[in-house]
C-alpha cells in the first residue's frame, strides 16, 4: 500500500509541475484560420482498471480551446485483488451440462454507479488546430455501490449422485461448505441474486493524463491513463475473510480509458 501511495504522489506531483511549466492564456483564432468553433462535446469511454472495468459517458462544455468542464457518469464492476477464476468442468450425470467456472471464496459481486463533475485542460496550443494534444483531466463525485450475492452450486448434503447441485449463497451457517473446495460443483448463473441487491454509498475521484488526437476535430478520439480512488462508507464484503484475505472500504486502481465522441 505504501508503494501505491508513493507512486500516486509522484504522478500527481509530475502532472502539477508540467501544468505549471506549460500554462498559457487562451488566444483568439485569427481571421485566416477560423475553422469551426464548438461549444459542447460528449464522449463514451471504456475504462479498464487494475481490478475491474467501467463504461462511462462525459458531457462537456468547452470554456475555451484548452479548457472543458464536464459531467461524468459511469457504471462498472470492482473485483477483489485476491479473486481467482477456476473450473472443474464437471459433467452432470442428470442434465449433461458442464459446471461453470467459479471464484473460490467470493461472496458478493460489487457493481458501482458513479456521477461527478470534472475538468479537462490541455497543455499544448496544438489544441487550437488539428493535431494531437496532451492535457490533464480530474473528476470527482458520488458513488453508489451495489452488492449482489454470489451463488455457488454446491453438491447435495447427502452426497446422492442422482441429486442436482444446490444453488447457495454465503452465510455464517454454511461457511464450512461454501469455503470447502470439494463441496463446490460450479458457479450459478449471472441472474441469480439480482433481486437481492443491497446499496453501499460512497465517493470517488480520478486524475489522468489525457491524449487527444485531433483536439479541435468534430469527432473526439482520446486516451487517458491515470489513477482512481473509490471510497465507501463501510467495508465491502466481496470475499469471505479467511487466511490473509481482507475486505476494505476503499479501492485504489490504475486505469486506461479509451474515448470516442463528438463535438458540436
Amino acid at each position: 500500500m505504501v508503494k501505491i501511495i508513493y507512486t500516486i504522489a509522484l504522478l500527481i506531483s509530475g502532472v502539477v509541475f508540467l501544468s505549471a511549466q506549460n500554462e498559457f492564456q487562451p488566444h483568439s483564432v485569427d481571421s485566416g484560420n477560423k475553422g469551426i468553433i464548438y461549444n459542447q462535446e460528449f464522449a463514451i469511454g471504456v475504462k479498464i482498471h487494475t481490478n475491474g472495468f467501467a463504461i462511462g459517458l462525459d458531457l462537456g462544455k468547452l470554456k475555451s480551446y484548452n479548457k472543458t468542464t464536464f459531467l461524468h457518469f459511469d457504471i462498472g464492476e470492482i473485483h477483489h485483488p485476491k479473486e481467482t477464476r477456476q473450473s472443474f468442468d464437471f459433467p452432470s450425470t442428470i442434465t449433461g451440462k458442464v459446471s461453470k467456472a467459479f471464484k473460490f471464496g467470493k461472496r458478493n459481486n460489487f457493481y458501482v454507479l458513479r456521477a461527478g463533475l470534472g475538468k479537462k485542460r490541455y497543455f499544448s496550443e496544438k489544441a487550437k488546430r488539428k493535431g494531437a494534444a496532451i492535457g490533464i483531466t480530474y473528476e470527482g463525485g458520488f458513488s453508489l455501490g451495489l452488492l449482489k450475492p454470489y451463488y455457488l452450486e454446491l453438491f447435495p448434503v447427502d452426497g446422492s449422485p442422482n441429486s442436482l447441485p444446490v444453488s447457495t449463497k454465503y452465510s455464517k451457517e454454511n461457511h464450512y461448505r461454501f469455503t470447502d473446495i470439494f463441496q463446490i460443483y460450479g458457479a450459478s448463473g449471472f441472474t441469480k441474486g439480482l433481486s437481492e441487491l443491497s446499496p453501499v454509498p460512497g465517493i470517488h475521484g480520478s486524475l489522468a493524463v489525457h491524449f487527444d488526437w485531433g483536439a479541435f476535430d468534430e469527432y473526439l478520439k482520446a486516451l487517458e491513463v491515470g489513477v482512481m480512488l473509490d471510497f465507501f462508507t463501510e467495508k465491502v464484503p466481496i470475499m469471505v475473510e479467511v487466511d490473509d484475505i481482507e475486505n476494505n472500504p476503499y479501492f485504489i486502481n490504475f486505469f486506461v480509458n479509451i474515448q470516442f465522441g463528438k463535438r458540436y
